[in-house]
């Protein structure tokens, strides 16, 4: 462990020129203290490290040292693939192993590269989760985590739509961030299934492992499952009118599935920018408050059923504001 910090101190004062003591335990999350010890340390093991006094000063390698002792853990470089997202990385538990990772891959590169890779972290930042929205945080995301990478079998009481408890004896494939929401991909009675890990109430390690299928592409069978899942979600069409500003707000309100109904739409808007056209929507309920959002730029003109409760609510709001 020791070891190990003792690199990332040589490391970080090779990124970043002088630092001072306190810049140094922030980064490392230890006290002053050890930084003192690990400096004297670095220094008797002949690393050319010296201290400036006062205070401007710092800790900073002697010009024109350099170490390649930059060796990547397996943990590290599987943690690169998560490079962009360091929020995710700490919720899977691989937010320092991920730090000092970019921390080797940075020591390793020639100057005139390592300047322009910070540049870039400099000047362009992603943000995953949509507005309004953030990251969920799981405490048994880790532990979901480690059963992937193990190929561990677990039991866990996951609770279904509708309240229901259901228990589950799950071999985890992968796990997916979606729009600040992440999901299990899980073997379960030789099917592939979707589970929400924040409906993931009890996870038990079983102490055994699986055998992967060999077959198995989690990118390819998340593109596959999220176009069910939509086809399921927007399972009815209704015939609508939209102005031009509806169809702005449609992919907005309707996602990729709206987006698409836009783009395939045959028909072309009327003198007046309406067009007509046949829109994705949810069963029941849902619909109505969906196409609601929409107020006056949008009119249903089928199914009958759904035009009728349509104009029921609005004529309950007209009434309430009137």
């Amino acid at each position: 462990m020791r070891a190990s910090r003792l690199l990332s101190v040589l490391l970080l004062l090779q990124n970043r020129g002088r630092m001072t003591a306190e810049e140094l335990a922030a980064e490392l999350e230890v006290s002053v203290r050890t930084v003192y010890r690990d400096v004297e340390a670095l220094s008797a093991a002949g690393v050319p490290v010296y201290a400036d006094r006062g205070r401007t000063g710092g800790y900073q390698l002697v010009d024109g040292y350099r170490t390649r002792l930059t060796g990547l853990t397996e943990e590290e470089a599987q943690s690169l693939s998560l490079a962009g997202l360091p929020a995710a990385a700490a919720e899977l538990g691989l937010g320092t192993v991920l730090a000092a990772a970019q921390l080797k891959l940075h020591a390793a590169m020639p100057s005139e590269l390592r300047a322009g890779a910070s540049k870039v972290s400099e000047r362009f930042f992603l943000d995953v989760p949509g507005w309004h929205r953030g990251i969920e945080s799981l405490p048994r995301l880790s532990e979901l985590a480690d059963a992937v990478w193990q190929t561990r079998r677990i039991k866990v009481s996951y609770e279904r739509w509708g309240q229901r408890k259901v228990e589950r004896v799950l071999e985890p494939l992968g796990l997916i961030l979606k729009a600040g929401n992440w999901y299990l991909a899980a073997r379960c009675e030789a099917d592939d299934r979707t589970y929400r890990v924040s409906r993931i109430e009890e996870l038990e390690d079983l102490g055994e492992t699986f055998e992967r299928p060999s077959d198995f592409d989690l990118a390819r069978y998340w593109h596959e499952w999220s176009e069910q899942f939509e086809k399921r979600m927007y399972s009815r069409v209704a015939v609508v009118r939209l102005n031009e500003f509806a169809r702005i707000l449609v992919p907005f309100y309707l996602g990729a599935v709206g987006a698409r109904a836009l783009r395939e739409a045959a028909a072309e808007p009327d003198e007046n920018g309406w067009l007509t056209m046949e829109l994705p929507v949810e069963p029941g309920e849902s619909a109505v408050g969906e196409l609601l959002r929409f107020g006056g730029n949008l009119e249903v003109l089928e199914p009958p059923g759904l035009r009728e409760r349509l104009a029921e609510e609005i004529g309950k709001m007209g009434a309430r504001y009137g």
